[in-house]
């Protein structure tokens, strides 16, 4: 298939195209800047000028693939609703592009909200609805495409993607680790993040593409929930620095803004995913793969 990735320069992304390239597709990548342009050609990829908030370059991207891969997002939770509106916007050029035919399309969603407040979360679990405190309308926007006939499916990432480049929840609680001379969690530390290696979510988009069937969810998930006090003894061990729990008000003053992440319980299952596209992860867990020197370089 030749396929259009947005974010194809991302954490995420560039994991996907290589995974499709290796599996033969064809890849045309979104980038909005001529290193990103220089990065997506040295690595195989035809290169399709544009951005997010370009929709006519998002539509020409769609018009010109067989099946489209949407992992981008603008991740400047400064302006989250602006940039939740921009996401939205591109989900719905890509699909008008799509509408009426048999080429899927691949949505990018976050489990953290699906499993919030409950049980392990599952595919069948919906999205909270859209709303002035949740403004992202990823999944609602995959599903409007649905019912008008776009083949249109969802993949969902867990609170944590490692590997290589990592910039996300694991690196914060590094950085705190570092500057407060601590590495903390919060209450018992029995809270759960799910999590995935890069390379590992790259097959998951890779097979539901190929599988392409409109209307499902998958999750990304190798790891069910890692608790934080597992986390936090890993960073406390390479770092050199005492482990310690933290009340509910110790926590605030510890991890500021970070404090309802530190805190949240989200695990999330993949049985179904697993189940229906056949994966089975073969990259380190999480665990394993952030105990190393390479997680703890001063970038």
């Amino acid at each position: 298939m030749r396929v259009f990735v947005t974010g194809a320069t991302g954490f995420v992304g560039s994991a996907v195209v290589q995974e499709l390239i290796n599996a033969g597709h064809q890849v045309l990548g979104l980038a909005r800047s001529d290193a990103g342009a220089a990065s997506l050609a040295s690595a195989g990829t035809t290169v399709h000028r544009g951005s997010l908030e370009d929709l006519e370059s998002l539509r020409k991207g769609a018009a010109a693939a067989d099946g489209v891969i949407h992992t981008g997002f603008i991740h400047d939770f400064s302006k989250f609703a602006e940039n939740c509106e921009i996401d939205k916007r591109a989900i719905e050029a890509i699909g008008s592009v799509l509408d009426g035919s048999e080429r899927p399309l691949l949505v990018t969603s976050g489990l953290m909200t699906v499993a919030a407040g409950r049980r392990i979360a599952t595919e069948q679990d919906a999205d909270p609805p859209v709303s002035a405190s949740y403004p992202r309308a990823s999944e609602a926007s995959a599903e409007a495409l649905v019912k008008r006939g776009v083949r249109a499916s969802i993949v969902r990432l867990p609170a944590s993607v490692h590997g290589d480049g990592d910039h996300g929840f694991v690196p914060i609680l590094i950085r705190m680790a570092r500057e407060k001379g601590v590495s903390a969690y919060v209450g018992d530390g029995l809270n759960r993040w799910p999590g995935v290696h890069r390379l590992e979510a790259a097959v998951v988009y890779r097979l539901a593409l190929e599988k392409s069937v409109a209307g499902v969810r998958y999750h990304a998930v190798a790891d069910e929930g890692i608790t934080l006090r597992e986390i936090a003894a890993v960073i406390g061990r390479r770092l050199n620095v005492p482990v310690v729990g933290k009340t509910s008000e110790e926590a605030n003053e510890h991890f500021g803004w970070f404090t309802d992440f530190a805190a949240a319980d989200i695990p999330g299952s993949s049985q179904w995913t697993r189940e229906n596209l056949g994966w089975q992860p073969k990259q380190p867990g999480l665990i394993s793969d952030i105990d190393r020197p390479g997680y703890f370089e001063i970038k």
